[in-house]
């Protein structure tokens, strides 16, 4: 019989400004609220797919050939005012050993990076409430042994309502490619995430030509041009006396993604794990204007035994985030001269790349309000022309106490379109301890500083205390 695995938690976060620190609240699924002081209290309990142990187990699952597994998780946040959030709520189905369906919401972080320590994977990086959707994936690389295995996924989703544009939906599928064999020291990665919001109902843009009854294209031909990236050509639901020679070479939807290439090699002391993702939002990155921005990463981890006398460094990740080319600032003078590609803004879609006004992505383009109101106020983002320097770091301390450390320095240039006066830097940490409590089994206790200097946030010093449970039903 499976066993239900459950997680309590309860915290309290506090900080100096009336705003979380960045490092407090960011790449936390939105479940972080950007106003401190507050009480916030976690409940998930999920069921996983059934282990197989033995050749008997294995003989027994693929006869069975379907299994299933199940996760929910609540989170009162309780401060200035309440929020009650559902982050997570899915049904998953495992088809076979290979493949697999869910519905729901889950927490996810797509493209090649570090997972744990990362400043944030470009395109969907955990920032903000994962979205509601369905999703049918190979999530390991097939086939399992081979020199060359590929794995995917193919999603259709839903934002939430109450957005500029009402009823928006989500497009994405991804499709990655290991090059050597598992048992390896050195293997190659390369793959490609591409994300699209689309369709939707909005009075706002009633002048805009791609838009007839207040309805974005939402046909069946116009999914398939959607899934496909391919021009809006001509079409005879819009008003085509108003459709200009880019209409016709545009296409529906936001589309956004990156091209990621990843290195690995593991050693018998330690591994390290390369990795670069390249932005694309319209045609820069297959003319190469864009090719300067991107996400660079480097993760060195020890796999020495654990030291229970002195401090072990288990991680050590550096990150370059680099968004500040955007193709130039030239935009469709030539086929080859798409610039100020503007990311996670849309003329469309006026709320960005974003759920519940927190960025979907790299948490670094953040949403306007979130920096100093003397600051331009321009779009969903006023700032995402950004160079970052990033690092993170864990570990354990006595093989009893466990820490992780980010740091982020950053140059922030606004937009093309409202540049900021002068290059605004701000850097931004943060340093969490956590350890078991003795007399509870299975209860960690977990504190945490932040800090916030600089020009872009107000300058802030935020803490985070709390205790979880974990166990079995």
């Amino acid at each position: 019989m499976r066993k239900v695995r459950y997680q309590t938690e309860v915290g309290f976060y506090a900080a100096t400004s009336p705003a979380t620190p960045f490092w407090l609240r960011s790449n936390q699924y939105g479940i972080v609220p950007n106003d401190s002081p507050f009480l916030t209290l976690r409940q998930s309990i999920r069921q996983d797919y059934r282990a197989i142990r033995s050749h008997a187990d294995s003989l027994k699952f693929i006869k069975r050939k379907i299994d299933f597994g199940w996760g929910v998780q609540a989170v009162l946040n309780a401060g200035h005012t309440y929020q009650l959030l559902i982050p997570e709520a899915y049904l998953k189905l495992k088809l076979g050993r290979s493949m697999e369906v869910w519905a729901g919401r889950r927490r996810e972080i797509i493209g090649l990076v570090d997972s744990t320590l990362s400043s944030g994977s470009y395109a969907w990086s955990g920032n903000a409430l994962p979205l509601t959707k369905v999703q049918f994936a190979i999530p390991d690389y097939l086939p399992r042994k081979g020199l060359i295995g590929f794995k995917g996924f193919y999603a259709h989703g839903w934002f939430e309502s109450g957005r500029f544009v009402d009823n928006a939906m989500l497009h994405q599928k991804a499709l990655y490619a290991r090059l050597g064999r598992p048992n390896w020291r050195t293997k190659f990665y390369a793959g490609i995430n591409h994300q699209v919001m689309w369709g939707g109902q909005t009075d706002r843009l009633s002048n805009n030509s791609t838009i007839k009854n207040n309805q974005l294209p939402n046909q069946f031909s116009d999914y398939v041009n959607m899934v496909l990236a391919l021009p809006l050509g001509n079409r005879t639901d819009i008003d085509t006396t108003r459709v200009s020679h880019f209409d016709h070479e545009n296409r529906i939807g936001n589309h956004l993604g990156t091209v990621d290439l990843g290195f690995e090699y593991i050693g018998r002391s330690f591994s390290l794990f390369a990795y670069r993702q390249n932005i694309y939002e319209d045609g820069s990155l297959f003319y190469l204007t864009n090719i300067q921005d991107g996400l660079n990463g480097l993760r060195i981890r020890n796999r020495r035994p654990r030291n229970p006398t002195g401090i072990q460094i288990k991680d050590l990740l550096l990150e370059y985030l680099y968004t500040q080319s955007q193709g130039g600032s030239q935009f469709l003078e030539s086929s080859a001269q798409r610039g100020r590609d503007n990311y996670f803004n849309h003329s469309q879609y006026q709320d960005g790349w974003s759920r519940y006004g927190q960025t979907i992505g790299t948490p670094f383009i953040s949403p306007t309000p979130a920096s100093r109101s003397d600051l331009p106020q321009y779009g969903f983002t006023n700032n995402n022309r950004v160079a970052v320097m990033h690092m993170g770091m864990s570990g354990r301390i006595l093989d009893f106490f466990s820490f992780q450390f980010k740091a982020s320095y950053s140059e922030n240039l606004g937009t093309y379109e409202q540049p900021f006066p002068n290059p605004v830097h701000q850097f931004s940490s943060l340093l969490t301890l956590a350890s078991p409590v003795a007399i509870l089994k299975g209860v960690t206790a977990r504190a945490s500083i932040a800090t916030d200097i600089g020009d872009l946030y107000a300058n802030s010093v935020g803490f985070y205390l709390g205790i979880r449970k974990d166990g079995y039903l």
